[in-house]
């Protein structure tokens, strides 16, 4: 892991400008460029606004709420109405500042797997509540439902590798895509969601060649990656995570942006940063 950066922790560039709104084009135009997309979640309208004014890309109203926040034991447990409640609070936090942020929302465990049309509706109920696109996780068997919701005007974004809502089919937060098989099986499920409209595809603690891999195959999918090394087409965290706060052990690939820094805003803006200039994840700290 780098050492701080005695003037500007990790690097940190000074708080962005007034900028335009993030548009799903611009996401687009982004990755077709190769600039780094920054992702955290947020569950709260002030830290929100905060990462919105530190120039944070995109911002996730992740279903990871249900641990960092109700003090669950997985995501399981949330539900749809606990979601919209949650994405609501962000996307309120944004209007306050006319915020930039992309916001992105989960769809809860439930919501989404009986059939495409219960995928509609909840999807539907997120994008009412703010969100501007959903996540939904799961490979093959989850194609129709993006291409079905894709078709109807509602963006989507895929999740591979380490699904936290099947933890327990998968024996636990263990690193997917190892053998040959499954990282075949993976690369497999990545283009037809690609191709079935998915506009980004969330990578979860795969190894990095396979990451890198997938994201060169993958012309009109963004990739971000969480515990995938640094080659994806971006960076998500659990904004706890990269503050330093935890209540119980943090993924290794996790850096401590708070380290060194003035403030909230000041790591935020580091983190953003980091991101953009490559210099987050660090390859030699990985979750493989």
């Amino acid at each position: 892991m780098s050492s701080p950066d005695t003037a500007a922790p990790y690097g940190a560039a000074p708080a962005p400008a007034s900028r335009k709104a993030m548009t799903l084009a611009r996401l687009a135009d982004m990755h077709a460029r190769g600039e780094k997309i920054a992702m955290l979640t947020a569950y709260d309208a002030t830290f929100a606004a905060v990462a919105d004014g530190a120039g944070v890309d995109c911002l996730l109203v992740g279903d990871s709420l249900g641990m960092v926040c109700q003090g669950l034991d997985s995501t399981i447990g949330v539900s749809l109405d606990t979601m919209c409640h949650y994405t609501g609070s962000v996307a309120r936090g944004l209007q306050r500042v006319q915020g930039a942020a992309w916001l992105i929302a989960d769809l809860p465990f439930g919501s989404y797997q009986e059939s495409r049309e219960q995928a509609l509706r909840s999807a539907t109920a997120l994008m009412q509540a703010g969100a501007r696109m959903v996540k939904l996780e799961g490979g093959g068997w989850t194609v129709d439902t993006v291409r079905f919701m894709s078709e109807r005007g509602i963006p989507v974004c895929a999740h591979l590798g380490l699904t936290p809502q099947t933890v327990y089919a998968l024996g636990g937060y263990r690193v997917q895509g190892r053998d040959e098989a499954s990282a075949a099986r993976l690369s497999q499920d990545a283009r037809a969601l690609q191709d079935a409209g998915a506009a980004m595809l969330v990578l979860e603690m795969v190894p990095a060649p396979l990451a890198r891999a997938v994201t060169a195959e993958l012309s009109r999918c963004a990739t971000i990656g969480i515990g995938a090394g640094r080659a994806t087409s971006g960076q998500v965290l659990v904004m706890h995570d990269m503050l330093g706060i935890h209540l119980g052990r943090p993924p290794k690939f996790v850096r401590n942006f708070m380290a060194g820094s003035g403030g909230i805003e000041e790591a935020l803006r580091a983190y953003v940063h980091a991101v953009k200039d490559g210099s987050f994840p660090d390859d030699d700290v990985h979750a493989w």
